[in-house]
């Protein structure tokens, strides 16, 4: 046996390879990055508003307000915007819990319309970047605009097209001693048309058929239901001037004008609005 053979070393020993076993490599798989939740400005019942939409809003209430020649400061615009959202929000849920919700159907039929009405999808397109809208941000704000509108509609088909009324004339007067001197001359007997003509030759003081809450100032409201047919008050102080009230005529249940209707269809929406907002679960981001 040579040297050679003896060590293993010869040239058939050196073409048998020793086996390798290779030590399996664990494997790792990244777990996928979590998306960074988007920073809301507000919510409402927990439905929220992103940071970056409600600056939008923002901005596009800005801008509208200046180009009707209003001046309007950050905090202002910030606060109007803040109660739309709120309102709008509050409908459109009150919309859902009485059966009401636009599909994906009906929204995309809007935006057809829409973009038949401005030339085109690029057309429609171009607006919404021009306004700040991502095509997401347009489409919520659509959807919620359409479902708060309903709850809208809802909510002033309530309100009765009659009402009881009283026919109003006053005596109106910018200093508080003449208002005192008409005043002593209606208890003395004067006649009341005559002194209104004087105040206001124009009108004689007529402020026509008006229900409750359709007065701007609640003391002329409250001394007008009070009084009787051709009783007048003592005078009433506001901020206008100094009133004398007299009641011409009571109707218990009287058609409203279209303006009185419009008006308590307002007030019944913002009674609404109110009544909500004190029950509902609103979170604002510090501003």
């Amino acid at each position: 046996m040579t040297l050679l053979t003896a060590l293993g070393l010869s040239a058939c020993a050196s073409l048998s390879t020793p086996e390798i076993v290779s030590t399996p490599t664990a494997t790792f798989t990244p777990e996928p990055p979590t998306a960074t939740p988007e920073l809301l400005a507000l919510t409402v019942n927990g439905e929220g508003i992103t940071l970056a939409e409600f600056n939008a809003e923002v901005a596009r209430y800005t801008t509208a307000q200046t180009a009707l020649g209003k001046t309007v400061d950050s905090a202002a615009a910030t606060s109007a915007v803040i109660e739309d959202y709120v309102a709008q929000m509050l409908l459109a849920q009150a919309a859902h819990t009485n059966g009401f919700a636009l599909d994906d159907a009906a929204l995309q039929a809007r935006i057809d319309s829409l973009a038949a009405q401005v030339g085109g999808a690029e057309a429609l397109s171009a607006w919404q970047t021009g306004h700040g809208y991502s095509e997401q941000a347009f489409r919520s704000a659509l959807r919620r605009a359409a479902e708060s509108a309903w709850m809208r509609d809802k909510i002033i088909s309530n309100v009765p097209s009659t009402a009881e009324q009283v026919h109003v004339q006053q005596i109106l007067l910018y200093n508080q001693d003449t208002a005192q001197s008409f005043l002593a001359q209606l208890n003395g007997g004067a006649d009341f048309d005559e002194l209104a003509f004087k105040a206001d030759p124009l009108t004689r003081g007529d402020l026509g058929w008006v229900p409750r809450g359709y007065l701007l100032n609640l003391q002329i409201e409250e001394a007008a239901f009070n009084l009787s047919v051709d009783e007048f008050s003592d005078v009433i102080v506001t901020d206008v001037g100094f009133h004398i009230v007299r009641i011409l005529a009571r109707d218990p249940n009287r058609p409203l004008s279209p303006d009185a209707l419009l008006s308590l269809q307002e007030l019944a929406l913002r009674k609404w609005v109110e009544e909500q907002r004190s029950q509902a679960n609103v979170v604002l981001a510090p501003q």
